[in-house]
């Protein structure tokens, strides 16, 4: 025990004494090398230092924390939203249309969620099969780009997927088109599950033709418990992980069509019930942020999101109300039309257009205030017309007359034959509005003749809502009433006709 113990001090007192001749030796060294009180810029003696040296080099750099000293003013911290520069090929029209074309864009990117940093126009026949914009217009595009520190380029039109990745190859930044742009802000806006199902659906036929395989990636074949996690049996003969995920795309989409076909249903069984009722519909169809929800507040109360900002409303809302002298109706606020929408965004969203298709007279709201309101009322005509829409009777409702120029209300006024103009913010215009969708508005076409009972106050109640009451008189057995009725209401009265003597 002793022996052990005296064996352990010895060694300590070496060791010690060993470190105190290191530190005598490094002084030595150091005071060899100082000079008027400074160190040379190299030592002299490092042989011990290289370990010390290592685990030293990964070293703090002050002055790069972001981390905010008070943690109040989190909510006035910003995110850094994507970086965007936007390009169009200008090849029919005028420089201010071509213009007016690429605000648009900004306004949709904005929407999106990105930082506009500059636009470019160019000016062609047609756009290049290439590249889109052609090889030295994409040069300078990329110049551009660097430039401004772009994360995105935005096209104004709809690229092939060869033009969009040829393009990419040359700005080496992410480039998409504008379909995909109103794609994804249908996206982000969409709330109901059917609106949901229909932006998804409208999604996945866009990306169907765009999928790019990544080398070997998805060029290979696919085996054993392939991506999607389903493994044997769920592929076709020598099938390759691109033509797998094509086939589960499809298989997506044809789930998606059942799904809002099923939705349909449910949606036509209520128009059906409305209908059987004799109720007629107005549906508000316009471009996109023209006012169509305000408007739909104005009238009825409704309650609908309102926002300036493009597409900020797409789910569909019908709400009820009734003329000055009773009758009922319904008014439907549906989706914002624009530009160029893309043909799948049609194609998903014709369960819901339908609406427009089924009503008995359409409002088109238009925003006064846009520099080419004529542009906007061409496009949603365009629109309407694959739905139906075309064949219904229709008002032009100017709105945002409070800023619009007088002289385009003017102008508007003299083309369009039915035009009425107000303005949804101040309320300016609604009483005539609401006085000629009461003109307007399909009225009941059979007249009848009846003597009410005081006890059958739900017929009296009916015709109020649904006919059109010429003349009343109350005597002893009841209430006599002439009336013009719809043809669904003429059966409950037929009991209490009045027969002529």
């Amino acid at each position: 025990m002793t022996s052990n113990h005296t064996h352990t001090t010895d060694d300590s007192a070496r060791t010690a004494e060993r470190e105190r001749d290191l530190f005598a030796t490094r002084a030595d060294a150091l005071a060899e090398n100082t000079h008027d009180g400074a160190e040379t810029a190299y030592p002299l003696y490092d042989g011990d230092q290289f370990d010390r040296e290592e685990r030293a080099a990964l070293r703090r750099v002050q002055g790069l924390s972001t981390e905010l000293e008070d943690i109040t003013e989190v909510e006035y911290r910003q995110l850094r939203l994507e970086r965007v520069v936007l390009a169009g090929v200008w090849t029919d029209g005028t420089a201010e249309d071509a213009e007016n074309s690429i605000r648009e864009l900004a306004a949709l990117a904005e929407t999106a969620g990105s930082t506009v940093l500059e636009g470019v126009v160019q000016r062609r026949q047609k756009p290049d099969p290439a590249t889109w914009l052609g090889k030295g217009k994409a040069l300078e595009l990329r110049d551009i780009v660097v430039e401004e520190g772009a994360d995105t380029v935005i096209c104004d039109g709809e690229l092939a997927p060869s033009q969009r990745r040829a393009l990419e190859d040359v700005v080496k930044v992410k480039v998409i088109d504008r379909t995909a742009l109103i794609l994804d802000i249908f996206a982000q806006h969409a709330k109901s599950r059917e609106g949901r199902a229909q932006v998804e659906l409208a999604q996945l036929q866009y990306l169907l033709p765009r999928l790019r395989g990544w080398g070997e990636s998805m060029s290979r074949q696919a085996g054993g418990r392939v991506a999607g996690g389903e493994g044997i049996g769920s592929r076709g003969p020598g099938e390759t992980k691109i033509e797998l995920d094509r086939r589960r795309i499809n298989t997506k989409i044809a789930k998606l069509r059942r799904d809002i076909k099923g939705m349909k249903t449910s949606r036509d069984t209520r128009r059906h019930s409305r209908r059987a009722g004799g109720v007629p519909s107005v549906a508000i169809a316009g471009y996109t942020n023209a006012g169509k929800s305000s408007l739909l507040n104005r009238l009825t109360g409704a309650g609908v999101l309102v926002e300036n900002q493009l597409f900020a409303t797409l789910d569909p809302t019908v709400r009820r109300t009734e003329t000055e002298d009773g009758r009922v109706y319904t008014l439907a606020d549906t989706v914002g039309f624009v530009r160029s929408l893309p043909h799948q965004l049609v194609e998903a969203f014709r369960s819901t257009l339908e609406e427009v298709g089924d009503s008995d007279l359409l409002l088109h709201v238009v925003d006064g205030s846009h520099p080419d309101p004529e542009g906007q009322i061409s496009a949603v005509r365009e629109v309407l017309a694959e739905v139906g829409g075309d064949q219904i009777k229709e008002i032009i409702v100017v709105n945002k007359a409070d800023i619009a120029d007088p002289e385009v209300l003017d102008r508007l006024q003299r083309h369009e034959k039915h035009c009425i103009t107000v303005s949804a913010r101040t309320g300016a215009g609604l009483a005539e509005l609401r006085a000629l969708i009461d003109h307007e508005l399909p009225k009941p076409d059979i007249e009848v003749e009846v003597l009410v009972p005081y006890d059958r106050g739900d017929l009296i109640s009916r015709l109020h809502e649904e006919g059109e009451i010429l003349e009343s008189e109350h005597v002893a057995e009841g209430t006599r009433l002439r009336a013009r009725v719809t043809p669904t209401m003429e059966p409950d009265l037929a009991a209490y006709a009045v027969v002529a003597s």
